[in-house]
């Protein structure tokens, strides 16, 4: 499996007991979703190795306690902790209406209401406490807060969201 094909699901955070059991951090709103999963890929050295699940339980909200089958020892739970968790992109959930995963609208256009197209979305940058579209227009990169009162539409057949920002926020970076 390439990471391309997969989402990142969350952490091997923790180690649980002495059996090998360990908890993953659940980076997801609705971890519930994610309770009774056959198998996960884990990333070990740049590689996504399939791990098969014997049990699984939410623990605390955003945790989920795991036990691997091929992981059976405080030891053999060691040599996991810290790695990545990813998922096929197949078992995403289906979003409906105005929601999207950052990924789904990367290479979609984005046009404001008043201005037409503004350029292509290349990238989303959730580093800060707001999330912000990178789009760019030529050489020139726009960043535009992913704010719901912006969002007026995404128009996935179309490959577009429609925005309404507010007047002289793109005129910044176009006229300077």
């Amino acid at each position: 499996m390439r990471k391309e094909d997969c989402f990142y699901l969350g952490k091997i955070a923790k180690k649980f007991s002495y059996k090998g059991e360990v908890l993953i951090y659940l980076d997801t709103d609705e971890p519930g979703l994610y309770e009774n999963m056959e198998s996960v890929f884990v990333e070990i050295n740049k590689h996504l190795v399939p791990f098969f699940i014997e049990t699984s339980s939410l623990h605390k909200g955003d945790f989920l306690r795991t036990r691997f089958e091929d992981v059976s020892s405080e030891e053999d739970a060691e040599k996991i902790l810290g790695c990545e968790v990813y998922l096929p992109l197949s078992m995403l959930p289906e979003l409906e209406g105005d929601k999207f995963y950052f990924h789904e609208v990367i290479g979609f256009d984005a046009e404001d209401q008043r201005l037409g197209n503004v350029g292509k979305i290349v990238g989303i940058n959730d580093t800060s406490a707001q999330p912000l579209f990178e789009i760019l227009k030529g050489d020139i990169e726009i960043l535009i807060p992913m704010i719901d009162d912006f969002i007026i539409k995404v128009d996935r057949e179309n490959k577009k969201i429609i925005l309404n920002t507010p007047e002289g926020l793109i005129d910044l970076y176009l006229n300077s």
